[in-house]
């Protein structure tokens, strides 16, 4: 059988990839740091690798014996020291692609970020064809830098090396990019922050009517992995994966609300409430405080920037299309999130 190795096999994508290529009985290898917490895949028949992809010397006999790897580890949050976004990010994934390369290892997956093609208020539909746009320009950038552009910019940037890498070695690559992904296990990406915030019973927060947003469940993402695995595509590919629709974003909360059993919070116009994820970031940043604030200039204008993706790539290439409903797959993550006691 095949050895499949799947960096940041513990993490929220990569258990429930872990899981699915487990059902379809693989031969799967997760490697994860020796701090790790190994609850999402103790219950499957994985092999554990202890290794750090930060460090080339101590990763590349990892590989040994090693026939596909799919590379889902990184640094995924909108707070933090630039330096960590860039070791594991950007250095990382090309440890991983010189590894590879040094074991001949020619088929390669990793993950990249719709982010790469940028976040701001935009009316275009984005397709892989769109050119690299990661670095969004928020007040006072220049000199008070927001921490959610570490990870969209270093995100660009291991992209742009791993393609190039790729083309200069002649291996075959596949960037899987997810769109904004929820599901179980999910507690960075934004919808698990937003739950235990409305089941405080607030009133008001920040949103609109008039944005969409495109979004994928975890375990459809998971199947798309197992596609493009099974597909061994040739060459190098970018594809952005995510549901067929973009869906308004205040629609999507409202189905996250019913499912918790709370009234949707009233939106807040934009004007009223930058300011105050200003000034949280700006005292947060002076204070060098480890956790995030609950509102800052990122996570303000992500509730009312249009961003909207196409998925057509995955469909012509994977024959990828979502399988779980936007409400199937809500009432799931919910469900989970209730069950765990988690909110």
């Amino acid at each position: 059988m095949q050895k499949i190795l799947i960096t940041g096999g513990a993490g929220f994508i990569g258990s429930h990839v872990a899981e699915y290529f487990c059902n379809r009985k693989l031969n799967v290898f997760c490697l994860v740091k020796k701090t790790t917490d190994l609850t999402y895949i103790e219950h499957l028949p994985v092999h554990i690798v202890y290794g750090d992809i930060r460090s080339l010397s101590s990763f590349v006999g990892l590989l040994k014996d090693m026939d596909s790897i799919i590379h889902i580890a990184g640094l995924v949050k909108d707070w933090g020291k630039y330096k960590d976004f860039y070791d594991t990010n950007v250095t990382g994934t090309l440890n991983v692609l010189k590894a590879c390369e040094a074991n001949g290892i020619t088929n390669i997956i990793i993950t990249g970020s719709i982010s790469s093609y940028g976040e701001e208020d935009s009316k275009e539909v984005k397709t892989e064809n769109s050119p690299f746009n990661s670095h969004y320009k928020y007040f006072f950038d220049s000199i008070f830098p927001c921490k959610m552009n570490y990870y969209r910019d270093t995100k660009a940037m291991c992209t742009k090396e791993a393609l190039r890498y790729a083309q200069e070695n002649n291996l075959n690559l596949t960037i899987i990019e997810p769109t904004w992904v929820y599901g179980e296990r999910e507690f960075n990406t934004g919808f698990f922050t937003y739950l235990k915030t409305v089941k405080s019973k607030i009133l008001f927060f920040p949103g609109s009517k008039r944005n969409k947003f495109n979004v994928i469940y975890a375990k459809d993402l998971a199947r798309a992995y197992f596609l493009a695995f099974e597909k061994a595509l040739k060459g190098i590919n970018r594809i952005i994966v995510g549901n067929r629709e973009n869906e308004q974003m205040d629609y999507i909360f409202s189905i996250f609300c019913n499912e918790l059993g709370v009234t949707k919070p009233v939106n807040i116009s934009w004007a009223l409430i930058y300011p105050l994820g200003f000034i949280l970031e700006l005292i947060y940043t002076l204070f060098q405080l480890k956790s995030p604030p609950l509102l800052s200039r990122g996570r303000v204008n992500m509730f009312y920037d249009n961003i909207e993706f196409s998925t057509e790539k995955a469909k012509s290439l994977l024959s990828y299309s979502n399988e779980y409903s936007l409400q199937e797959g809500i009432k799931r993550t919910v469900n989970w999130y209730k069950k765990q006691h988690l909110i």
